[in-house]
C-alpha cells in the first residue's frame, strides 16, 4: 500500500489535516501525518512538533519563547527535511502532501527539495498562483492554488483538498515504466537559438546507446540539470547552451545563479561545453527591458521574450569566467568553440553578427583557460551539424574511458 506524508501546522491547520487523512485513507492510501506547527496542536500527528524541531536541533518551547516568526519557519523546515528524508529512506514515503499560506509552503517546499526527482510532491497554497520559483526552484514540486485561504472547511476549501488527496493518492500509487533502462543518463541544455545543435547531438548520443535528458536553459533548467548530477543520475554533461551566465553576469530575467557550470567540473563528471547563446541577454516583454539598455541591439524574440545583444566587454568578462571555472574542474573538461557564431542569430547577415563581440569571447577563453581543459576551435557555426556530431563523439570517448 502506498504511502503519503502530510506536513502541516496542526496549531493553525488542524481540521483541514484531519480532512486530507480522512480522503486519503478513503483512498485506500496509509497516511504520516507530520507536524511543523510550534503550538498547541490541533490533531494529533504521527510525527510530533518536538520531534520536528529535535531533528532540527532544537525545542518548541524555544522557538515559542523566541518570538521570531521568520526563525521558527527556517528552524522547523530544516527539521521537516530531517524527518522527510529519513521517512524517505525507511520506505515510509510514496508522496508527500502540504497546504497553507507562505509560512507553511516555505516549510513544505525545504523538505520536499530534498527528496530525488520522481517522488511525487504537492503544495496546496494560498502563493500558487504567484510567482512560485522561491518554492519550486529546480525540484518537481507540483503547486495548485487554494481559491480561498487555508482557514477552516468550506464547500470551496473541501472541493479543493479532497482534489489534492485525489492527486497526490493517484500519483504514490502510479506506476512507471523504465523506457530508458540501462542506458546511461547525459544532461544536455538547449535554446530555442541552438535546438538544431542540441537536437543533432542528442540523436548521435541515443545512436551510441545513451538517453539524453534535455534542459532549457531558462536559469532553472541549468539547476534541475545539475541537482541531478549532485544526485548521481548523470554519467556526463553535454553543456552547449552556458547562455544562463550571461543573464547573471548582466542582469538579464534568466539566471541560473554564480554557481552554474561548477558542479560537473566539481564532481568529476565528463564534461563536453560549449558558448551557446552567449550573444545574448534575456528580458521578458520589449516593454520591461531596464532603462540603462535603451540603445542596445535589442531583438524580440516573441511577445514575451526580448533579447539583448552583450557586447565586447561582457563576452571578455563571459570568458574569463567560463575559464575559471573550467580550469577548476577535477574530471576531464572539453571546450568546443564555434568561431563563425554562437547562436542562430548571431551568424553572418543575422541581428546578433557581432565579431568584435565572439572574438572578445574566445580571446578571453584563450588566454585564461589552463592546460587541463582540452580545446576544440571549428571553423562552424554553433548549429552546424558536424559541430554537434563532434560534440557527442567526443563525450562518448570521455564517458567510455571512465567506466
Amino acid at each position: 500500500m502506498a504511502t503519503v506524508v502530510l506536513l502541516g501546522t496542526l496549531d493553525t491547520k488542524g481540521k483541514e489535516f484531519e480532512y486530507l487523512r480522512a480522503r486519503l485513507q478513503e483512498l485506500d492510501v496509509d497516511v504520516v501525518l507530520v507536524d511543523t506547527g510550534v503550538f498547541e496542536p490541533l490533531a494529533d500527528a504521527d510525527v510530533t512538533q518536538d520531534e520536528v524541531a529535535a531533528a532540527a536541533g532544537t525545542d518548541v518551547t524555544a522557538l515559542r519563547d523566541a518570538g521570531d516568526r521568520g526563525a521558527a519557519v527556517d528552524a522547523v523546515g530544516r527539521g521537516a527535511a530531517d524527518v522527510v528524508a529519513r521517512l524517505h529512506a525507511d520506505g515510509r514515503l510514496d508522496g508527500i502532501l502540504a497546504v497553507g499560506g507562505s509560512g507553511n509552503s516555505s516549510i513544505a517546499a525545504q523538505a520536499m527539495r530534498v527528496l530525488p526527482v520522481g517522488v511525487p510532491k504537492l503544495i496546496v497554497s494560498t502563493l500558487a498562483s504567484g510567482d512560485t520559483r522561491p518554492y519550486v526552484g529546480a525540484t518537481d514540486v507540483t503547486m495548485t492554488y487554494s481559491v480561498v485561504d487555508i482557514s477552516g472547511l468550506n464547500r470551496i476549501s473541501e472541493r479543493i483538498l479532497a482534489n489534492a488527496a485525489g492527486a497526490i493518492a493517484g500519483m504514490a500509487k502510479a506506476a512507471v515504466a523504465e523506457s530508458g533502462e540501462g542506458r546511461p543518463l547525459i544532461g544536455a541544455t538547449m535554446f530555442g537559438v541552438t535546438t538544431p545543435c542540441v537536437t543533432r547531438a542528442r540523436e548521435r548520443l541515443e545512436e551510441l546507446g545513451y538517453e539524453v535528458l534535455v534542459f532549457h536553459a531558462t536559469g532553472t533548467g541549468g539547476q534541475s540539470m545539475e541537482a541531478l548530477a549532485r544526485g548521481g543520475f548523470l554519467a556526463g554533461v553535454l553543456d552547449v547552451t552556458t547562455t544562463e551566465l550571461a543573464d547573471e553576469l548582466v542582469g538579464g530575467v534568466l539566471s541560473a545563479g554564480p554557481n552554474r557550470l561548477e558542479t560537473a567540473g566539481e564532481l568529476g563528471l565528463p564534461q563536453v561545453v560549449s558558448l551557446g547563446a552567449l550573444d545574448m541577454v534575456n528580458f521578458g516583454p520589449r516593454e520591461t527591458v531596464p532603462p540603462q539598455f535603451t540603445g542596445r541591439n535589442l531583438y524580440v524574440h516573441n511577445p514575451t521574450v526580448t533579447l539583448m545583444r552583450t557586447t565586447s566587454e561582457e563576452c571578455a568578462e563571459l570568458g574569463r569566467q567560463i575559464a575559471r571555472k573550467l580550469t577548476a574542474a577535477t574530471g576531464p573538461t572539453v571546450l568546443f568553440v564555434p568561431l563563425r557564431g554562437v547562436s542562430m542569430i548571431a551568424t553572418e547577415g543575422q541581428a546578433f553578427h557581432d565579431p568584435a563581440a565572439d572574438e572578445a569571447l574566445f580571446g578571453a577563453l584563450r588566454e585564461n583557460l589552463a592546460p587541463n581543459v582540452e580545446v576544440h576551435e571549428l571553423d562552424t557555426d554553433v548549429n552546424d551539424p558536424g559541430f554537434a556530431e563532434a560534440m557527442a563523439n567526443r563525450l562518448h570517448e570521455l564517458v567510455q574511458e571512465q567506466r
